[in-house]
């Protein structure tokens, strides 16, 4: 049974009388599912009692959890099991087309559209309206919509509320909130820094990325052609989408930090407790001067094994027995449990 409060007469059956829910289905045999459910946060109470009072099972998606923590919604402590949804992974799509993909995301319909960059368009557009405005969000659209250029900018970067306040034109204060609102939305997520070291100062700012590869080029405007700098950087991105979605659907307890020292030093992203660091290349050749960082986490403690995800064809060990890898063997060893991420 679905219950998809999208439909305007649904959500107004719902919205003005909750309790249909248990006069219609406390006698329901199977599964119903609440599409939507932030749109009616009380349905949460008629849902807890259903369960409580007649052993019913429910499937719940939404796609902000805002309105839920600002309503002080029924949450269903110890009730319900919680799954994120990500955008496609290379493993769910026959024929992937990696430079396609740095242009239209990963977002289904987008992917498989013949016009990805319209379709985003829309997309954008439609969050604006929905998310932001009918959720009365932020009073100032315009300056929302300058800032999730900038946030796409700065996408993989470290946090600088004051930077971005300054290239918006509001305060450092609001930056804070609008950047909290994209990941009450799912529109970003942060990442933290590995904050323990034996040697070396470490930076502890967190890293924010938009959700979708192909949204942030998007809204900041990229063009990520093969070899140019723009493409290093999706690359670099859609790498972490793939991480994200093994994390989701494999390892949700799995951390994912970024180690960066005070002196520059960085090394893209660090799975478990130190067990397997990532260097990400979007280039077809990896030198010797790429292992610098990789070398130097090494040093700083154990770490299970290093890699360096690039475009080269074969798989080759290089000094220090660090691995490069190509990307695409790279993610068939990762979904196929060949690295030591756990301790």
């Amino acid at each position: 049974m679905l219950i998809d409060l999208l439909k305007t007469d649904v959500f107004a059956d719902y919205a003005t009388q909750p309790s249909l829910l248990r006069d219609r289905f406390q006698n329901h045999q199977g599964l119903i599912v609440i599409d939507e459910i932030q749109k009616v946060p009380v349905l949460l109470d008629e849902v807890h009692w259903l369960i409580e009072n007649r052993g019913l099972s429910f499937l719940l998606t939404g796609s902000s959890a805002r309105k839920l923590r600002r309503g002080h919604a029924n949450l269903l402590g110890g009730r319900a099991w919680r799954r994120t949804m990500v955008p496609l992974s290379v493993q769910e799509v026959d024929g992937f087309d990696l430079e396609k993909a740095m242009v239209s995301g990963l977002l289904p319909p987008h992917y498989l559209s013949p016009q990805p960059l319209e379709d985003l368009r829309a997309y954008i557009a439609d969050y604006l309206k929905e998310e932001i405005a009918a959720e009365a969000l932020s009073q100032n659209i315009p300056k929302f919509s300058d800032f999730l250029r900038v946030a796409a900018i700065t996408s993989s970067e470290l946090l600088n509320y004051t930077n971005v306040a300054r290239e918006t034109g509001v305060s450092a204060k609001v930056v804070r909130t609008y950047f909290d609102i994209l990941e009450d939305t799912y529109l970003g997520f942060r990442i933290p820094p590995w904050k323990t070291s034996r040697k070396r100062r470490m930076i502890l700012a967190e890293k924010f990325y938009i959700f979708d590869v192909g949204v942030a080029n998007y809204l900041a405007r990229r063009q990520p052609s093969l070899g140019s700098n723009d493409f290093g950087k999706a690359f670099e991105h859609f790498i972490l989408m793939e991480l994200k979605a093994y994390q989701s659907y494999r390892e949700p307890e799995l951390p994912i930090t970024f180690w960066r020292t005070s002196s520059g030093q960085e090394v893209d992203f660090i799975l478990g407790d130190k067990a397997l660091a990532i260097e990400i290349k979007g280039s077809s050749r990896v030198h010797e001067g790429d292992l610098r960082a990789l070398s130097a986490l090494r040093e700083d403690g154990p770490v299970k094994k290093c890699v360096i995800v690039c475009l080269e064809k074969q798989a080759r060990t290089l000094a220090k027995g660090i691995e490069a890898l190509p990307w695409r063997l790279f993610l068939d060893r990762l979904w196929g449990g060949d690295f030591p991420i756990h301790q």
